[in-house]
């Protein structure tokens, strides 16, 4: 069977519907899991069958940070804080305009993942319906009627996350409840509202039933607080999204991390905020902060060759920067006098941030965050090609400086090379491997600052500014940074301080996506005076406005050494449905998103769960 068009496309609906993989689709997306080595009805009828697609939606969402040009990038280059860095080919998600489109390669290291977030967004929710489907299939082998409960909640929990961000990223996307065994071609899409509104009924049952202390890596009562959080301020709850990050907050198990604890304990030069982000700090009993991880381990299975968070994030220093003499400054050899490499990673500048977020946001000399050590700028660096000590290059061995004596740039690529970052974030250890790209580590997924932020956000949109700003100062306090007054407050206030303390963390489109919704839902007057509607939310939206306003790679149409300009427009705000799913879906309709090819064969989108379908 051709892998391509609707070969590829007909797996994907055979992986939806839970029938299996067919030998010849072969994409990593299509990768046989261990649980379908097995027959179901010997498998799931009992916990530990049940267990087991539970692991499989933990690898799933570990894959997410994991790897060469891990799909997070994308979630981080489609917003106000980055951009694609990749400057030596056309390719990459820079011309935005020319580029995203619905049959385009939208699922490669070279390009983007926003196909992988379709994929496997409903590969997780498939592992999740596994266990839906057949949780009545053990009874009878369950220790207790909590241990069912659980088992179940935490597959709501899986599924939950899965739609919470295919509905920020897509919009309408098909409503999946339970674990088709036949194939399935009719499927229509669901109003994003009636699916966020399913996944806060489930939610809401997870919570009564997953519990507060589980394995590092497992779900528990607090992750399931934090994602019901985000969905009840999805659907405009703001009441509701308060009390659910209260009982998170307040219910006694986190806190934020505030002294120094870890590894690096003993070692003065750091802070608080290094330790945070230790890898070996993560998963520590002592951190507090931690909700959810992603566990990457070294020998883990399906680790996805470590983190490389320093090949995506830390510039390209090791080339195309010249000393003021003229010379190649430096190198990314290791074991020489100055070597950078093992000290700060071979970057390459793939996730290049923008002046936005490293520096137009920072407003406190003071902020841990963005502290010497910490926070690297290219003049921390010296050339250190030992070439230059053998020519005798008075530069060798000193700091970097962008300008030589007669004002011309000694980089030939600043785009790539030239940039500040948050090396206490990105910063992994890769002891195994010669080249530094960032080895193994645990992630967060949730942590209780981003949980501060969410209840400063609903407080926000209540108009409890006072509150909002307390819980704002409490992620600012344990930096370092002056507390904010009720007075400088507003939603763009939120989205400042989760670029400070969530990059390379937060799912950025994601959030922008979401409050650019609540604009459009509330009718509320956005921090640039504008007010928003449903009716042309592809037109006009706070997600575009935003990222123009900050992002000066799109509002200044930077273009890059190959000749890429960078271009977004307003319909970005959602990304397009891969041609492939809809066009498989021979006796249904899956929408496309508006401004992009094949929107014009839309019809209605399901506005109520059918009879039959439910989980």
């Amino acid at each position: 069977m051709n892998i391509n068009g609707i070969g590829k496309t007909y797996c994907l609906m055979l992986l939806i519907t839970g029938i299996g993989v067919l030998n010849g689709c072969k994409d990593s997306w299509l990768d046989p899991e261990p649980l379908s080595f097995y027959a179901p009805e010997n498998t799931y009828n009992k916990p530990g069958g049940l267990e087991a697609a539970l692991v499989a939606c933990e690898r799933n969402m570990r894959h997410e940070y994991t790897g060469d040009g891990p799909p997070l990038l994308t979630e981080l280059i489609f917003s106000d804080v980055a951009v694609d860095g990749t400057t030596d080919k056309s390719g990459p998600a820079q011309d935005l305009d020319l580029l995203i489109t619905p049959d385009a390669n939208n699922n490669s290291v070279n390009t983007n993942r926003i196909d992988w977030y379709w994929y496997e967004g409903f590969k997780g929710i498939k592992y999740a319906n596994t266990v839906v489907s057949y949780i009545d299939e053990a009874d009878g082998n369950y220790d207790s009627k909590n241990e069912k409960n659980r088992i179940l909640g935490t597959a709501y929990f899986h599924r939950a996350k899965r739609y919470y961000r295919l509905t920020q990223q897509f919009g309408d996307v098909p409503l999946l409840l339970k674990l088709y065994k036949e194939p399935k071609l009719d499927f229509y899409s669901t109003k994003r509202e009636i699916i966020l509104k399913k996944m806060k009924e489930d939610l809401e049952f997870a919570e009564e039933w997953i519990p507060v202390n589980m394995d590092r890596g497992e779900v528990n009562k607090g992750a399931v607080r934090h994602l019901l959080t985000k969905v009840n301020l999805a659907l405009g709850l703001f009441d509701d999204a308060v009390e659910s990050a209260s009982r998170l907050i307040d219910g006694g198990k986190y806190s934020l991390m505030t002294e120094r604890f870890g590894s690096d304990v003993g070692n003065k030069d750091k802070n608080v905020v290094w330790d945070l982000h230790r890898p070996e700090n993560k998963s520590m009993s002592l951190n507090t902060e931690t909700i959810l991880l992603v566990m990457d381990r070294e020998k883990t299975e399906g680790n996805s060759d470590g983190m490389s968070s320093m090949r995506q994030a830390v510039p390209y220093w090791h080339d195309w920067i010249n000393t003021p003499a003229g010379y190649k400054g430096t190198t990314d050899k290791k074991e020489i006098e100055f070597d950078q490499q093992t000290k700060y990673g071979r970057g390459i500048g793939r996730l290049r941030p923008t002046w936005y977020s490293t520096n137009g946001v920072w407003d406190d000399k003071k902020d841990l965050r963005h502290a010497p050590g910490n926070w690297i700028t290219m003049e921390d660096l010296v050339y250190n090609n030992p070439e230059l000590k053998e020519m005798g290059d008075p530069y060798y061995g000193k700091h970097l400086q962008l300008y030589n004596e007669e004002g011309n740039i000694t980089s030939s690529d600043t785009i790539r090379t030239w940039f500040d970052w948050p090396h206490y974030k990105v910063y992994v250890p890769d002891p195994n491997s010669d080249r530094k790209d960032g080895g193994n580590s645990d992630w967060y997924v949730y942590r209780l600052a981003e949980t501060y932020l969410l209840r400063a956000e609903a407080y926000v949109w209540k108009g409890n500014i006072a509150a909002a700003a307390a819980d704002i100062n409490k992620v600012r306090k344990r930096a370092g940074a002056f507390p904010y007054t009720s007075s400088e407050v507003d939603v763009g206030t939120v989205l400042d301080e989760r670029a400070r303390e969530l990059y390379y963390e937060e799912p950025r489109k994601t959030e922008l996506t979401r409050i650019a919704f609540i604009f459009a839902q509330t009718g509320k007057a956005a921090p640039n005076g504008k007010t928003y509607s449903l009716e042309n939310f592809s037109e006009d939206n706070y997600f575009y406005d935003r990222v123009m306003e900050k992002n000066n790679f799109y509002n200044e149409g930077v273009v890059t050494v190959h000749g890429d300009e960078y271009t977004m427009s307003p319909y970005h705000v959602l990304w397009p449905v891969p041609s492939d799913a809809i066009n498989s879906n021979t006796q249904g309709r899956i929408n496309q998103n508006k401004g992009y090819s094949g929107y014009e064969n839309n019809v209605p989108p399901l506005d109520e769960i059918k009879s039959g379908d439910e989980g």
